[in-house]
């Protein structure tokens, strides 16, 4: 096992147990699992969504539901297979009816994110939604902060981290493309941005 994985089985026991989280007795009642994340821990683009989901909560996996088709689709239309990138949550842990996260909870399950992209080390972070890209401003503390996503989806914005400079592209949620077929060109074409870090 590399140290990357070993470290990740870490994080994954962590949260399993991690007893003091608000959502901790909601996914016991429910039997669901905590989404830690999935893919190739060198993977050189991260993808940032906001908590898991139903579906996600049941299977212990992010985006496995209709968003994740999407995801999926999306990501074959710049010809990358998912096993290649890793894709995770600002929140590990599913809030009830899908509900945006609170502060508190954002607070607890931060660092693992934290832990996570500094393990990974990504050249590229997108983030799917404007929650995800709401925390990831605020974490790099950019200017941008702020701004809406319309003003922002699809632009490649540099961060600096502790391992070198590394771009942000705040992406429009999958879930939009379920909805609207317009939004699901926009997505397309945001998608078109990654494909220049490959």
């Amino acid at each position: 096992m590399t140290d990357k994985a070993s470290v990740m089985n870490k994080i994954a026991e962590e949260l399993e147990n991690l007893t003091e989280s608000p959502l901790y007795d909601y996914r016991m009642e429910n039997d669901y699992h905590p989404v830690v994340g999935e893919g190739n821990p060198d993977a050189d683009i991260l993808f940032v969504g906001e908590a898991p989901g139903e579906k996600e909560a049941e299977s212990g996996r992010p985006f496995v539901g209709a968003s994740g088709r999407v995801l999926n689709e999306l990501l074959e239309t710049i010809d990358l297979d998912r096993k290649h990138v890793y894709i995770t949550n600002v929140v590990k842990d599913r809030p009830p009816d899908n509900r945006d996260p609170y502060v508190d909870e954002i607070e607890l399950y931060a660092p693992f994110l934290r832990r996570q992209i500094e393990l990974i080390q990504p050249r590229v972070i997108a983030t799917l939604g404007r929650f995800a890209m709401e925390f990831m401003l605020d974490y790099f503390d950019v200017p941008h902060h702020g701004q809406k996503i319309s003003e922002l989806h699809g632009q490649p914005i540099g961060v600096q981290t502790d391992y070198g400079e590394v771009t942000l592209v705040p992406l429009y949620h999958p879930a939009v493309a379920l909805y609207s077929r317009n939004r699901r060109g926009t997505l397309e074409e945001d998608f078109q941005v990654l494909q220049r870090y490959l």
